[in-house]
């Protein structure tokens, strides 16, 4: 079904592969391109011909009815009303590119069935979509485009829970640009959606409601090997239901993927959502700006993937903060972190050499070890340029980095500076609270304690720097305040059964 689905979704630009100019609108290209569109989907929803094309002057007029696409799905698991036929307009140009432009308008409702085989009801509006675009066939993908949606509206229900969400408007911009690498591109793409609100409701949980004034987002990858990337989607459409590949196929298959390698140079992607409120029973929160940045950059053979988080002017009223404590929340964050030295050039070359003409385990067990390669020297390293929290009372940040083996939880090391500004000030706070809750007097205690091993930085704020050595000693300033771990008699080498790599960090117990 799946394969149906994405088969017919890749259809409808994939007619547009061959070349026309504005003089040969006729009847006979009309049924070219209508041909094309239903042969590529599956012959029991071809011959139903879901797709329509007729000449409109200087162009096409294409109509897709989806609710052809959705027949064969049984309507006991499944059910739509009022999905109405939707219209785009294709104009062919003569440098073999295309605009396509359309302006429709979706209402409809339906239900399907789960996993978990309950039933869920869902209706979905969108008041307008207009797009206008440049649809190049050489990659099967637009080099342009500008889209907009006007009052999006969304509900979904069960006998036990009820989501509503709504967008009062979207914008979105498409770009491209031929990138410093010949032969590739660079895209860009940004947009704003306006008015956002969530609202969650259920039979064992209050209603909470979740809302921003607007939604930003930006992107940019460059280096994107575009037309190769559609040759390698096309191929996989066409073997997807095959077991295994014939040596033919798999050396066409290799042939394509080494040419695509790398499939990008860079990614960078930023959301961020302004003046964030969150609403409940137990308290109200939000934030003036939350944003999220995701980055991948570096050769091919040094790749870093770094993640960034970032909220301001931080906010909560509720009854679960105990008097008293409003101040020890944190009123902005900051939390950066990323994975360097991603070797992807080994696990491309490791992965050449895996054996797509069999359906045995060995093409899983090869999967595998190019995924090994990929951390040069079984090295899973982690940095965090910067994680910070601040309020009235405290101002605290940490930065460096950590790396351990990906076959062993026991061989780790961490070098991390955490810098303290305003600590006495923090230390004042604790005690005024001690005044009332005689519990935080050892936490008072403490924070004296560690103020003791730190040194001052010109500005006056207190630092510690951190390291804690493979051998599991830990000094603090260059002092040392932990030996190493006694060895283990019985320690055995690591097994080929080893841990999943996302339990190969160090645990809570050994940050600092």
């Amino acid at each position: 079904m799946r394969h149906r689905l994405i088969t017919a979704t890749t259809a409808i630009i994939m007619a547009f592969a061959t070349g026309a100019s504005a003089a040969d609108i006729s009847q006979d290209g009309a049924n070219n391109i209508r041909d094309t569109l239903n042969h590529l989907l599956p012959k029991d929803i071809a011959k139903r011909a879901p797709v329509t094309v007729t000449p409109a002057g200087s162009r096409y007029e294409i109509g897709y009815d989806f609710s052809k696409l959705l027949a064969q799905i049984k309507k006991t698991d499944f059910d739509i009303k009022g999905l109405k036929p939707f219209k785009m307009f294709a104009t062919p140009q003569d440098n073999g590119l295309w605009d396509l432009e359309g302006n429709n308008n979706l209402n409809v409702t339906g239900h399907f069935i789960g996993p978990d085989k309950k039933r869920s009801d869902f209706t979905y509006s969108v008041a307008n979509m207009v797009f206008n675009s440049v649809f190049d066939p050489a990659i099967s993908y637009f080099r342009s485009g500008d889209f907009s949606a006007k009052e999006l509206k969304f509900i979904s229900s069960t006998d036990t829970e009820v989501v509503k969400a709504s967008f009062g408007d979207m914008i979105y911009k498409l770009t491209s640009a031929e990138s410093a690498t010949a032969g590739r591109l660079d895209f860009a793409a940004n947009g704003k959606l306006s008015t956002f609100v969530e609202q969650v409701s259920g039979k064992e949980m209050p209603p909470i409601q979740i809302s921003a004034d607007s939604l930003d987002f930006d992107a940019k990858v460059k280096g994107v090997a575009a037309k190769d990337l559609k040759e390698m989607v096309l191929f996989v459409l066409d073997h997807v239901e095959q077991k295994h590949l014939t040596k033919e196929s798999e050396t066409k298959f290799k042939d394509m993927l080494g040419k695509a390698f790398p499939l990008l140079s860079s990614l960078e992607e930023t959301i961020r959502l302004n003046n964030l409120a969150v609403t409940s029973a137990v308290g109200s929160g939000g934030a003036k700006s939350f944003g999220y940045h995701f980055t991948v950059d570096g050769p091919s053979n040094a790749t870093r993937v770094g993640v960034a988080m970032d909220a301001g002017d931080l906010t909560l009223d509720s009854v679960l903060v105990p008097e008293g404590y409003t101040a020890f929340l944190p009123q902005a964050l900051d939390i950066q972190f990323g994975v360097p030295g991603m070797d992807f050039a080994a696990l491309g070359d490791e992965f050449m050499k895996t054996d797509f003409t069999t359906s045995t385990g060995d093409s899983r067990k090869a999967g595998q070890q190019a995924a090994a390669k990929l951390f040069p020297g079984g090295i899973l390293k982690v940095d965090f340029p910067k994680v910070s929290a601040e309020s009235s009372v405290y101002n605290i940040e940490v930065s460096g980095e950590m790396e351990g083996r990906v076959d062993t939880q026991k061989d780790y090391r961490v070098n991390a500076s955490i810098v303290a500004r305003d600590y006495d000030k923090t230390i004042a706070a604790v005690q005024e609270l001690a005044k009332s809750n005689p519990d935080l007097n050892n936490a008072s205690f403490g924070l004296m304690m560690i103020k003791g091993f730190a040194k001052a930085d010109p500005d006056g704020a207190q630092r510690w720097d951190v390291a804690v050595a493979g051998d599991g000693s830990v000094s603090v300033n260059g002092q040392q305040i932990k030996g190493p771990d006694a060895p283990a008699t019985d320690e055995a080498a690591p097994s080929d059964e080893a841990a999943p790599l996302v339990e190969t960090a160090p645990s809570e117990q050994t940050k600092p």
